[in-house]
């Protein structure tokens, strides 16, 4: 069993981390948007598939992308959508 514990810590230790977002202010957003580099928010209603409770723009692996806060089905649920145009 010590041995099995070993191996995943390995493997935790070799895994790729993934790349930090970095959220926009509100400022940096409207003109990430305004400039035509991400695409609005109205635009992601459809993809987020609930009610937006809560919405940050973020750059994450050189790309754009929504962290949205979503109402589905009562539940509050995190989708990460892609906003780069």
């Amino acid at each position: 069993m010590k041995r099995i514990y070993q191996v995943l810590i390995v493997m935790l230790a070799l895994a790729p981390l993934p790349a930090a977002a970095q959220c926009l202010s509100q400022a940096e957003a409207r003109d990430a948007v305004a400039s035509g580099k991400a695409a609005p928010l109205g635009s992601m209603k459809g993809a987020a598939g609930g009610e937006i409770v809560k919405a940050q723009l973020c750059i994450e692996g050189g790309r754009y992308v929504y962290r949205l806060s979503v109402l589905v089905g009562g539940q509050v649920q995190t989708k990460v959508l892609d906003a780069s145009r």
